[in-house]
């Protein structure tokens, strides 16, 4: 793996966001396998696919400066998956912009690690970014959560139909999330 660009890092009370070593493949290879974890997506990935994924995610920090942070859970686990921002790669009439996602292996879901990573990650964007999307199907009521969770709202007139999907397919439909930094910066404004 290339690592020609530092990876900021972001901390949290449980989890270090970081840039991905080669040690992270593996794990992220058998999570992209897992039809649990893929469900709400059009199928699961072979090795090759995931770690062209990797190579990807990789890239992008080199050329955005920000992107899919590798996940570590402090002293429990040394990879669980990924929280970040990407560019959105379609178009789309809510593009272009930076979405925000994660993708957690299943044994981590329910104990909050997507929304604790997820608002570390909207916090260095707000640095740089003006508004913050995500999307996911309607069906995907976890994500919908954490999306809620971390202050993001949903518009139903603007959800989409995804380009990259064919017509028919179940999960063509998306639904929108958005947060623009100054709805961000007065719900995380310090306290007086």
């Amino acid at each position: 793996m290339n690592h020609s660009v530092e990876t900021p890092i972001l901390e949290t009370e449980r989890l270090i966001l970081r840039g991905w070593s080669d040690d992270d493949l593996a794990p992220f290879a058998q999570m992209n396998a897992d039809p649990n974890v893929m469900r709400h997506f059009p199928t699961t990935l072979s090795r090759e696919e995931s770690d062209h994924f990797a190579s990807r995610i990789i890239a992008h920090f080199s050329s955005e400066g920000f992107g899919l942070w590798a996940v570590e859970i402090k002293s429990v686990a040394p990879f669980v998956g990924f929280i970040g921002l990407a560019t959105t790669r379609f178009e789309a009439h809510f593009t272009p912009n930076v979405e925000i996602g994660w993708r957690l292996a299943a044994d981590c879901w329910g104990n909050g690690y997507a929304p604790e990573g997820a608002r570390a990650a909207l916090k260095f964007g707000f640095k740089s970014l003006d508004e913050i999307v995500s999307f996911t199907v309607p069906a995907n009521l976890a994500s919908r959560r954490v999306m809620e969770k971390i202050g993001m709202t949903h518009d139903p007139t603007e959800d989409f139909e995804h380009p990259a999907l064919p017509e028919r397919d179940p999960l063509r439909r998306h639904v929108l999330y958005r947060l623009r930094r100054e709805d961000w910066e007065t719900n995380h404004a310090p306290k007086r």
